[in-house]
């Protein structure tokens, strides 16, 4: 089966889809994105990734390509033609195509680039990994200071999955100035008894939309929550870890540089949230 893509109005095979080499999300990673996860063929908090959308745009003083209830449609019916059961829905937003290439913005009417596609993840939510739990290496955090903006400026954390991959693990964790700041393409957490442990929003990391979800069910669950930072020596003795993320939802770390952390395996602090969170999210799907 061919895929079907959206690219600036129109659905088209993928193979048919082309954007401009002057396009400035592929001379100057100039451009956003977003991941939206489906189960049982619903979006998983389409609101949050809206939101956070149109915040990246404004910090970049980008225009939207769209209106929000008209990108909705985009992705129900990305949904429905490529038949996504279980998956994701990947959005993009350049600056758009100016003609040429310069370091200076364009016009302010230049129109924006908009793709999206599916991804079709069977067994997403039932993810083998969640019984062994994550191994994870830390790295040193050499990204730019707007991380909190979810740009298409990607090939650090790309490196760092590469060095998590030389080294037989999951992922890599960034370790900035002594304190944990987050996972390649994920937020990250300990546990020491009931208390939850996840540095503070900030420019230094992604305002995850799983995060939000999963620390709010955690409070509801009367769990103790202490945004502030951690280092790699506190994870290694705590009694869990897990990162989040819109498409890994809720997943264990049970190895960080080698050191196991409580008995080795999930723990059960993190496969209670993981419960949770699918539970209310799949109530809340649209």
């Amino acid at each position: 089966m061919t895929r079907t893509v959206y690219l600036n109005g129109e659905y088209l095979p993928e193979a048919e889809a082309k954007v401009s080499i002057f396009d400035r999300g592929f001379l100057m990673a100039d451009g956003v994105y977003e991941v939206t996860s489906v189960l049982d063929g619903k979006l998983i908090d389409f609101p949050g990734h809206r939101a956070r959308l149109a915040r990246s745009l404004h910090e970049l003083d980008m225009a939207a390509p769209c209106s929000d209830d008209k990108l909705l449609a985009i992705h129900r019916e990305l949904i429905a033609v490529n038949a996504i059961t279980e998956g994701m829905v990947y959005l993009q937003v350049t600056r758009g195509n100016p003609g040429d290439r310069d370091f200076a913005y364009p016009p302010a009417d230049t129109k924006p680039t908009l793709v999206l596609f599916t991804q079709a993840k069977p067994g997403l939510a039932d993810n083998p990994a969640v019984r062994t739990g994550w191994k994870v290496i830390s790295v040193p955090d050499i990204r730019w200071g707007r991380r909190d903006i979810k740009t298409v400026q990607l090939l650090y954390p790309s490196m760092a999955k590469m060095a998590a991959k030389a080294a037989h693990v999951d992922d890599s964790w960034f370790v900035e100035d002594g304190f944990v700041t987050e996972g390649t393409s994920n937020n990250a957490y300990i546990v020491k008894g009931n208390r939850i442990i996840t540095r503070q929003l900030s420019s230094d990391i992604l305002h995850g939309i799983t995060r939000s979800a999963v620390l709010r069910f955690a409070a509801e669950a009367q769990m103790v929550i202490e945004e502030r930072p951690f280092t790699i020596a506190e994870t290694q003795q705590a009694d869990e870890a897990f990162i989040t993320s819109a498409s890994a939802f809720v997943m264990p770390v049970v190895e960080v540089d080698g050191a196991a952390l409580g008995h080795g395996k999930p723990g059960p602090v993190t496969t209670r949230l993981r419960e949770i969170y699918l539970e209310e999210m799949r109530k809340t799907a649209i």
